[in-house]
Order: structure tokens, then C-alpha cells, then sequence
């Protein structure tokens, strides 16, 4: 009887190896889109401005420090302490920043469209040109009959 639980756990474990393996190969021949390197990053939110600031401060006051952990985790408690007020100039920082995130945003998806317009202008005159070559072949095969 031992050995019979013990085959049934196998089995279902090796299932459920399988059914990761496949939605992991799923996954892989997908793939992702590629990012363009051209495209403009995100703007820091107000904390990420605020955190900007705090993390040099924090380094000045306690230098040995070596924990990543312990610096986000003081100034998200510092965050979470500061009045509307205090807030106000980081808000006002990460307004101004998505402001010319979305100017440059605009001006990439300009570009980007301007491109894709230039890219189907050459693949249009081409199929032209190949039409026209494959028309006057076939012209010229009749005009010999």
C-alpha cells in the first residue's frame, strides 16, 4: 500500500511539473515585445522624488549603513508622517516632470508615426514596382505568341 501512495504522488507531482514546463514554453515562444530604446522612461512618482532626497540624507546620517531595505523602509514611514503641506514641493517636482514626459511622449509618437508612414510609402512603391515588372512580363510573353 506504501508503494501505491507513493506512485500516486509521483504522478501528480511529475503533472504538475509538466503543466508548469508548458506554460513556461508558452511563454518563451510568445516572447516579449522589444523595447525601444528610443522611447522616453516614465516620470518618478511625488514619492520617488521625495525618496531622491531622503536616500542622501540618510546616507549623511548613518554612513554604515549597507541595507537598501532600511533606507526605503525609513522614508516610507517619513512619507507617510508628512503633512499635505510637506508634501507639496515633491507633488509640484513630479508634476513638472510628467509634463515633459508627455511633451516628449508626444513628439516620440510623432516620430513613430511618421516612420511607420515612411516604412508603408516604401513597401507600397515596391509592390508597385514588382506589379509593373510582373505585368509588362507577361505583356511581353502574349505580344510573342
Amino acid at each position: 500500500m506504501k508503494g501505491d501512495k507513493s506512485k500516486t504522488k509521483s504522478k501528480n507531482a511529475d503533472s504538475k511539473l509538466s503543466l508548469k514546463k508548458g506554460a513556461a514554453a508558452k511563454a518563451t515562444k510568445k516572447g516579449k515585445a522589444a523595447k525601444d530604446p528610443n522611447k522616453p522612461k516614465r516620470p518618478a512618482s511625488a514619492f520617488f522624488v521625495f525618496m531622491e532626497e531622503f536616500r542622501e540624507h540618510y546616507k549623511q546620517k548613518h554612513p554604515n549603513n549597507k541595507a537598501v531595505s532600511v533606507v526605503g523602509k525609513a522614508g516610507g514611514d517619513k512619507w507617510k508622517s508628512m503633512s499635505a503641506a510637506e508634501k507639496a514641493p515633491y507633488i509640484q517636482k513630479a508634476d513638472k516632470r510628467k509634463a515633459e514626459y508627455e511633451k516628449n511622449m508626444k513628439a516620440y509618437n510623432e516620430n513613430l508615426s511618421e516612420g511607420k508612414k515612411a516604412d508603408e510609402e516604401e513597401s507600397d512603391k515596391s509592390r508597385s514596382e514588382v506589379d509593373d515588372s510582373e505585368e509588362e512580363g507577361s505583356r511581353v510573353e502574349e505580344d510573342e505568341d
